[in-house]
């Protein structure tokens, strides 16, 4: 029974995982679209939210955004240690933005949807 459990919450802890990656993308732009940031400010608000990211995983995410025009940085000296790149939402990356919102509240009408149909009323 112990190993049934355990499979089961690795399962869960594995889709857990995967829906928290597809929606760093977005969650990112929102935190931006609000002000800017720097990576470990990102960071941290995307672990207060409990979407658990590492360093690792959100640079190359902030580059790719960086290449296709969604964000820019500026460099800023740092009281405390080297200068920090602030990231800053460009317009073309709002756009986009608007576009993820509409996405999203598609996707969660859907869901809600799915959720309450009993399929034996069909």
């Amino acid at each position: 029974m112990t190993s049934d459990k355990t499979n089961q919450d690795q399962k869960v802890d594995n889709a857990k995982a995967q829906m928290r990656k597809g929606m760093l993308e977005y969650c990112t732009l929102l935190i931006l679209a609000k002000n800017e940031a720097y990576a470990s400010q990102i960071i941290h608000l995307l672990k207060e939210a409990e979407l658990i990211v590492v360093e690792g995983t959100l640079y190359p995410l902030l580059n790719r955004l960086k290449k296709e025009n969604m964000l820019q940085y500026r460099w800023e000296e740092s009281p405390q240690g080297p200068p920090r790149k602030y990231y800053e939402i460009t317009p073309e990356g709002l756009k986009f933005l608007d576009h993820l919102d509409i996405s999203w509240n598609s996707l969660a009408e859907s869901i809600e949807k799915i959720k309450t149909v009993n399929p034996k009323n069909l």
